[in-house]
């Protein structure tokens, strides 16, 4: 702590109000901790905010928080010295510079300092404040470059595909090449030609009578290929006469190490598969145990260090305190003679240390009472895989038996789990059973040999783990930047999730294809990359901002005259088509409009008769009529019509449409479980569909999983919900948290 004279007053400014709480702990009554709420200042937003001759911005600040700014220099006109302590990253480095560009405008003679808290912890925030520097020009200018860069993409493409698509769409630098590999994945889907093969499978009796399931390995020495069922039949004539016996037993150990502490893509990655958390949905709940929760008489205590980082190093102090955990809770062997070593990627910036608890007597067990579902989760999560890494591997004992007869040779595998090592705190203990007793030489009964069929598969769909892998892998964005891209374009309605995967919209495919071909710089993967690594050089003071910005726009303001006059207008293009008008004979013709594609007559505005439609895999047309609810409209007399809204709900809509716009809520069979009214689908703002009672706002329940008019047998429920999951397909499954109870549907 920096030595004080009596009269001294010391400001510390930080990001969250959460923040506050935890530090003013740590410090005497000569600290006032205040918050500035995120960002002050911002580029406008009626304008593009930039001069593009000399790419200064306009920064202004936001009039949400003039009040916030006032109370920050009334606080700084009480203090000696200031010290900025936003987050540790470009985005706080930016807040860092507003804030102080404030207080100087008030107090030229205002002691400023920039403070760094990896960790909230007592010795961080002390270390911090004793340890204080500069602000940092090069990871500022790195922000600005950033800033900048996107904003003119932004607000220079975007009004494009508001005129020529629709209003309200974006373009952005990044998400735009994030939906480009989702589009992308998505016509290696529709070109994949399956191809079929088959496996055989063999069944054995051993002289011990126990049976052992073997797979066909090779024939003649060769792979065993077999293209079709023409020749696994002929095979397994063949096989069938064959005398088996044991032609060699492999016996190795394999040792399964454990994987380095998270990063920020790791961290996002892990808690899709295991939590099932969005990637936005991690980086808020980690946010909070980074700031701090209140944990009794602990006070407010942070509980990891900095959740965006993309560095696996570890302090030196952590290691040692680790490493004490796990022999004092596990035992010498579960502890490496030395401390488990692992290496960044090259593009790593290693300002930040790996994600991992700040203390390791808040065991998540301890603190579970304090904490929601998630908080407990996530941070268990993390404190789990941190302990793992620096503890000894798992060892099997695996054994390979091949069975021979004739040219063919069948191979059985198994193994068992002989130490666990790190297994015992990062993932469930799995142990296969043992193969049945053989010797070499051996001779085997054949009982049964069963051929199978197998198509090849196309490439799957993104999920938000494998898409926050593949941005990383490719350089695409930055570990602060993960979420936000995956939340937008979600939001923007370019891409859906379907059964956890995303697939593009006809509006995210169409909009994609319009950027490639009319500003593929910005659309090249390899560019994007290569651009996230000048940032990164210009944070390291090896490249001038400025240059950057006026080698990208010679090229971007070109490709903006050409798209001016080039880009394809959506609104105003026909696509003609052999379909008839049963209203009044005209050709039918494919017409864009706001939620998409649909028929309309080519006689509008005398016939307003549209039709919704789905093309086939050859790229023809089927009309999707709408099914008769069996319903009148009480407004008109005419059929109500089962119609689906762009999100996939359902609706009755009156067929009399556009002169009759009447519609209600689709319900299903089953009653509400609170107050016996109906149940109806229903999307949310994100366009998710869910399930809502008809009664609502009088009635507010609601759930994300079609309800089953069934109560559970088990906890005694009054209904149950169908869900789906990749593993195990759709399931009946109780909804109480608390009920383990499933069925398969």
């Amino acid at each position: 702590m920096p030595d004080k004279k009596r009269a001294e007053k010391y400001l510390i400014v930080v990001e969250s109000p959460a923040k506050t709480k935890t530090i003013k702990k740590f410090l005497g009554s000569d600290y006032e901790v205040v918050a500035s709420m995120g960002h002050i200042k911002d580029l406008p937003k009626s304008r593009l905010g930039v001069d593009v001759k000399t790419f200064t911005p306009e920064y202004e600040l936001l009039k949400a928080k003039l009040k916030i700014v006032s109370a920050i220099k009334k606080a700084a006109t009480g203090a000696t010295t200031v010290y900025l302590a936003p987050d540790p990253d470009r985005e706080g480095e930016a807040i860092a510079w507003h804030i102080a560009d404030e207080l100087v405008r008030q107090d030229a003679k205002i002691k400023i300092y920039r403070v760094m808290f990896n960790e909230i912890t007592r010795q961080a925030v002390l270390d911090g404040i004793k340890n204080h520097g500069r602000l940092n020009k090069n990871m500022y200018e790195s922000y600005l470059a950033r800033r900048i860069l996107d904003r003119l993409v932004g607000y220079q493409i975007s009004p494009l595909l508001w005129e020529r698509v629709k209003r309200g769409l974006s373009a952005g630098r990044v998400q735009s090449v994030a939906v480009r590999l989702i589009c992308d994945r998505e016509r290696e889907r529709e070109a994949f030609v399956p191809q079929e093969y088959w496996s055989i499978t063999g069944s054995f009796l051993t002289p011990g009578r126990e049976v052992l399931e073997a797979k066909l390995f090779s024939i003649d020495g060769k792979g065993a290929d077999i293209p079709d069922k023409d020749a696994a039949d002929a095979l397994v004539m063949e096989i069938r006469k064959q005398i088996f016996a044991v032609a060699g037993i492999e016996l190795k150990e394999r040792k399964s190490y454990p994987l380095p502490p998270f990063i920020t893509s790791t961290l996002q990655q892990e808690a899709v598969k295991r939590l099932r958390f969005t990637a936005d949905r991690t980086m808020k709940v980690a946010q909070k145990l980074y700031e701090g929760v209140e944990l009794g008489k602990e006070g407010h205590t942070a509980l990891i260090t900095y959740m965006r980082t993309d560095s696996v190093r570890i302090a030196g102090e952590a290691l040692s305190k680790v490493r004490e955990y796990i022999d004092g809770t596990y035992g010498r062997p579960y502890l490496p003679a030395a401390p488990n070593a692992y290496r960044n990627k090259k593009s790593a910036q290693d300002a930040h240390e790996a994600i991992r608890p700040t203390r390791f007597d808040l065991h998540p067990d301890k603190v579970r009472k304090f904490l929601s579902d998630q908080e407990y989760a996530l941070y268990r999560l993390i404190w789990e895989r941190f302990v793992a890494s620096q503890m000894t591997p798992a060892v099997f004992k695996q054994v390979t038996v091949n069975l021979a007869g004739g040219r063919f040779v069948f191979r059985a595998t198994g193994s068992t789990l002989s130490f666990d090592g790190y297994l015992k705190v990062y993932e469930e203990q799995r142990e296969e059973a043992l193969l049945p007793a053989l010797n070499d030489k051996d001779r085997l009964v054949l009982k049964d040999v069963t051929p199978h069929q197998h198509f090849t598969e196309p490439p799957p769909r993104y999920t938000e783990a494998s898409l926050v892998k593949e941005l990383e892998e490719k350089g695409i964005g930055r570990p602060s930047t993960y979420a936000t891209i995956l939340f937008t374009i979600q939001q923007r309605g370019y891409v859906v999730r379907e059964e956890g995967r995303f697939a593009p919209t006809e509006l995210g495919t169409i909009v994609t294809g319009m950027l490639i071909k009319n500003f593929p710089q910005i659309m090249d993967i390899g560019f994007t990359a290569d651009m996230e690594d000048k940032l990164d050089s210009v944070e390291e003071g090896s490249i001038n901002y400025i240059e950057i910005l006026k080698a990208f726009y010679r090229t971007f303001e070109d490709l903006l005259v050409r798209a001016g006059k080039q880009m394809k207008n959506m609104k105003s293009t026909e696509e003609k088509t052999d379909i008839t008008c049963e209203k009044c004979g005209s050709p039918m013709v494919i017409k864009w409009g706001r939620n998409g594609s649909f028929l309309a007559c080519s006689n509008y505005p005398e016939c307003k008769n549209t039709k919704n439609f789905r093309r086939n895999e050859g790229g023809g047309i089927t009309v999707i009529q709408n099914e008769k609810s069996g319903q009148t409209c009480e407004l008109c007399g005419g059929a109500m019509l089962i119609k689906r809204a762009r999100a996939g709900a359902r609706f009755l809509g009156c067929e009399n449409y556009p002169e009759c716009k009447n519609t209600r809520p689709y319900t299903i069979d089953v009653k509400c479980p609170v107050c016996g009214g109906g149940i109806a689908e229903r999307s949310s703002k994100k366009g998710r569909l869910f399930y809502g009672c008809t009664n609502y706002p009088k009635c507010d329940f609601v759930s994300w999983n079609r309800p089953v008019a069934r109560a559970c047998p088990k906890c005694g429920s009054k209904y149950l919900v169908e869900k789906y999951t990749q593993k195990a397909g759709m399931l009946v499954a109780c909804p109480n948290k608390a009920c383990d109870y499933i069925e398969k549907e």
